[in-house]
Order: C-alpha cells, then sequence, then structure tokens
C-alpha cells in the first residue's frame, strides 16, 4: 500500500512529467462536445477516438490531414485531426491545427474550447485557462467548460478552486462520470486516496463511463496496493486489444510509482551521506 505522502509526491511527479492523463482526459471531454459539434466531429472520424486503437488513429490521422492540408479552415475537419492528434500524443502538431482554426475563427465557442484543449494538452495552462473562459457563456454555462475549466485549475495547483469547479460541473450535469473521475484524480494527485477512489468508483458506475474513467479506477486501485482488482478493472467490459492497452497503461503508471519512491530513497541516501 502507498502511504499518502507518497501518493502525494508521486501526483506532483505525474503532472511535472506531463503524464496527469485524467485531467487531460477532463479537458478532452470539453472540445468539440456542443450538440453541433459532436456530431460534425463523430461523422468526420466514424467513431469516438477514445474507442480507436492504434492503427484506427494512424489511418484517421492520415485521412484527415489529407482533408485538411486541402481546406485548413473546415471547422469539422480541423476539429477532428486536431482531436486525433491529441489522442495520438502528438501535442505540438494538435495545437498548431488549433491555432490556426482559433485565428481563423476567433469568437467560435467550439473552437475556444478545442484550442483550450490543445493548449493545456502541451503544458501551456494559464493561456487554456484563458481560452477555456472565453469560451464560457456566463448566462448559460456549459458544464464541459466548466470541468474543463478545473480540470486546468488542478494542474495549476490551486485544488481548492478547482474543487469548488468540479462541483458547480455537477450541479449543471449530475454524476456525470468524467467530472467525478476528475474530482476523484483532484484527490489522487494530494495524496487522499481512499477520497480519490470513493469518487472514481462512483464515476465508474454511472452511465456513459468509458475505458478512461476505469483507467482512473485502476490507477487507484493500484496505488493502494491491490493490484489485481486494479487488472481485473483496467479489463473490464472491453474488447481484448482495448483491455490489453488499459492494463499497460495501468502497468505503466505504477511503473512510475516505483519509480519516483526510488528518486525518493536516492535522495534520502545523498542528504545522509
Amino acid at each position: 500500500m502507498v502511504a499518502a505522502k507518497d501518493a502525494r509526491g508521486f501526483g506532483k511527479h505525474l503532472i511535472g512529467a506531463g503524464l496527469a492523463l485524467v485531467l487531460a482526459a477532463g479537458v478532452a471531454g470539453c472540445a468539440g462536445k456542443s450538440s453541433m459539434t459532436t456530431g460534425s466531429v463523430n461523422r468526420t472520424l466514424g467513431k469516438p477516438v477514445e474507442q480507436m486503437s492504434g492503427a484506427e488513429l494512424a489511418s484517421a490521422s492520415d485521412r484527415l490531414g489529407s482533408q485538411y492540408a486541402k481546406n485548413p479552415a473546415d471547422k469539422p475537419t480541423a476539429l477532428a485531426y486536431s482531436n486525433v492528434l491529441q489522442m495520438n500524443g502528438q501535442t505540438d502538431q494538435a495545437l498548431a491545427v488549433m491555432r490556426k482554426l482559433a485565428i481563423a475563427l476567433p469568437k467560435d465557442r467550439d473552437v475556444l474550447a478545442a484550442y483550450g484543449k490543445s493548449l493545456a494538452g502541451a503544458g501551456m495552462l494559464e493561456q487554456a485557462l484563458d481560452a477555456i473562459q472565453r469560451a464560457q457563456t456566463p448566462e448559460y454555462p456549459d458544464w464541459k467548460l466548466v470541468s474543463a475549466e478545473a480540470a486546468i485549475v488542478d494542474q495549476m495547483g490551486q485544488a481548492g478552486n478547482a474543487r469548488s469547479l468540479y462541483r458547480r460541473a455537477l450541479e449543471l450535469k449530475p454524476n456525470e462520470p468524467s467530472v467525478l473521475s476528475n474530482l476523484g484524480m483532484s484527490y489522487l494527485l494530494e495524496g487522499d486516496l481512499k477520497t480519490a477512489e470513493m469518487h472514481m468508483r462512483q464515476a465508474a458506475q454511472g452511465a456513459g463511463a468509458d475505458s478512461r474513467v476505469r483507467q482512473n479506477l485502476a490507477l487507484v486501485v493500484g496505488l493502494q496496493g491491490r493490484f489485481e482488482e486494479a487488472e481485473k478493472i483496467a479489463r473490464q467490459e472491453l474488447a481484448p486489444a482495448q483491455a490489453q492497452a488499459n492494463v499497460d497503461y495501468l502497468r505503466s503508471m505504477l511503473a512510475q510509482q516505483n519509480a519516483w519512491n526510488d528518486i525518493k530513497k536516492d535522495d534520502k541516501k545523498k542528504n545522509t551521506n
């Protein structure tokens, strides 16, 4: 079992190494998710990027890249292309696509939201926060944008403000799995694994919970030393290839925890010498 202070240090290590994947997913959850844009992007891609295999992502990237080169100002194509690039780990290229579209459509809420997602993915948190806040309409608040703002604020180290925003998002969209999962991750980042698990378990049981939500639950369970249970959660209700990808993700994150503990041990040895 991982001590709370170790988990807290690991949470900071995740952010410092750019590995806070769940918080980033919270931002991804807002981009291109208005009723108009969701339909456009899904028609362009054929299926949600979260459900694509590596080969499918590569194929979609090639196809969308060709379409984008012909007309960079086409909003559905640019949004879909940026989303695929982001999911494929090509954050700089995804940001370049969205920056160009944001210049062409500076007042479009969907574009600003997606631009904020790309900025956050590239670690440019203050700029991402500005884009997300400009995309929001106070008189008709979008829960996805509130959740995205919370995820960014959390990565900036403002846990209290972030949790207030997560709860505001839950008032607008009760029991939303992505928000509950990110709220759980907020507690994980400060080492409160039991509270993190409570929120993540509620998220995983909610309607519409996807594999990323289960990954987050598996991670917090694994960090508490319950490895068999964690792998079972990671494999749940998925095709074999996706289940194995989730298990690989889980093992890589737990390996990061072990590496973090090794770093701490080395630091203690240096300090005693």
